[in-house]
């Protein structure tokens, strides 16, 4: 949903870059800085409970993340290691993010819970079972590409792409963080691991479509 705005962006950050690449800078290095950056961010939100600071970050350092496509494009003019770098790294930060939800889920119920009479705080509960789904989806979904590539398909439909993913986690901790109410997060996880579920299961009925065919429609 979020993938056409990919082009116009790239060409704001390009001065960014071009700036980068003067101090010397390169494509593997802004993407391990990147994504070194998002994993501490995003664990240290989630056992902090600033989240709405931990939101800003963390927005920062996905817009940033094409910054190395940008370099690759101005120098080397991208390698196949480079784009194997970047979509291993982003596979990690992804969990990561999820990951900083789960510990903040389980570290700061007392924001919106007070057990009275043993009363299950479902927030919590929901909101980590969400989440857990979510990282299987987020992972999934990459994986049906990867292996329909493999046998010369391509596979790259679904109703959310990783950065619609990423918007709908950053929204859900910037707004639990100003209201102090876990039922946003929990709500956002929700939607995303719904959306992930259907994400998977449109790229697997894709695959047997272009199966069933038999046409190759991968190209290297």
């Amino acid at each position: 949903m979020l993938e056409h705005l990919r082009a116009p962006f790239k060409k704001l950050i390009e001065p960014i870059a071009k700036a980068l690449i003067a101090i010397g800078l390169t494509a593997n290095a802004v993407t391990v800085i990147g994504a070194v950056g998002t994993i501490v961010v995003a664990i240290a939100t989630g056992v902090t409970g600033w989240l709405f600071g931990g939101a800003v970050v963390l927005t920062l350092l996905v817009l940033a993340d094409s910054l190395d496509g940008s370099i690759a494009a101005l120098t080397t003019g991208g390698t196949e290691f480079g784009a194997f770098l970047d979509s291993t790294l982003d596979r990690i930060a992804d969990w990561a993010m999820l990951v900083g939800v789960i510990i903040f889920f389980l570290m700061h119920r007392d924001w919106w819970h007070t057990a009275i009479d043993n009363t299950p705080d479902y927030t919590s509960m929901i909101g980590i079972a969400a989440a857990a789904v979510a990282v299987m989806t987020s992972f999934v979904t990459s994986y049906a590409r990867a292996r329909a590539e493999s046998v010369g398909y391509e596979v790259k439909n679904g109703i959310a792409t990783r950065a619609d993913r990423l918007t709908i986690i950053l929204v859900g901790m910037a707004i639990t963080g100003l209201t102090r109410q876990g039922l946003w997060l929990a709500i956002a996880m929700i939607l995303l691991a719904g959306l992930g579920l259907v994400t998977v299961f449109q790229r697997i009925f894709e695959a047997k479509r272009q199966m069933v065919i038999g046409e190759k429609t991968y190209r290297r």
